[in-house]
């Protein structure tokens, strides 16, 4: 098997990778900042890594902005940011990937648990987490010979919970999260959502 994995270098990406390796899975790692560049609100440079790529057994996007701030505060610019980034650029992944996907494979994105339990500041990460959301379920009506689509919505990892300033004790650490990326990956969903094992809506929040 081999997989792509968008946003190798962030905190899920990387632990996406370990993992998959660790399984025998061959990987392909790409970030913004890495060689081959792969920049998800860029169309262009999709179609033109996609040339380049040939064919895979999964697309993973463990990538994606998206911006904090209380609604009287949103600018144009973190609308864009997060509409471009986070959700077009997944959706871009999707459809002009379609060709590079081989019959039986997947495509995996990551929303959020945001998308069912906001708080605060976030509401238009949980605008783009249900939209990814809405956008899988209705891609999966179409796809064909066996292809799927999954969309994780993992909640604050501790590693990034820490860094912000959060407590992390609650949350689960990248390698738990990349678990679920797993089980997307092996299982048989199709169009819908996937949660780390007991972050699941209502189960905590």
């Amino acid at each position: 098997m081999k997989a792509l994995v968008v946003g190798s270098n962030g905190t899920i990406g990387k632990a996406v990778v370990e993992l998959l390796k660790e399984k025998g899975i061959e990987v392909i790692g790409v970030s913004r900042s890495g060689n081959p560049a792969l920049d998800i609100t860029n169309n262009s440079n999709i179609e033109t890594f996609y040339k380049n790529l040939g064919e895979v057994d999964a697309i993973i996007c463990a990538a994606g902005d998206a911006a904090f701030s209380f609604l009287n505060k949103v600018t144009d610019a973190d609308i864009q940011l997060s509409v471009n980034s986070k959700l077009l650029g997944q959706v871009n992944l999707v459809r002009k990937g379609l060709n590079n996907l081989r019959p039986g494979g997947v495509f995996v994105l990551t929303g959020g648990i945001l998308a069912y339990s906001p708080m605060p500041q976030t509401s238009l990460i949980s605008m783009v987490n249900i939209g990814l959301e809405g956008f899988a379920k209705a891609v999966a009506l179409e796809l064909t010979e066996g292809r799927r689509i999954v969309v994780v919505h993992p909640p604050w990892v501790a590693e990034t919970a820490a860094k912000i300033g959060m407590d992390s004790a609650p949350w689960p650490d990248a390698a738990k999260t990349a678990k679920t990326y797993l089980k997307a990956l092996e299982g048989t969903q199709n169009g819908e959502p996937v949660f780390v094992e007991g972050y699941e809506p209502d189960s905590r929040f």
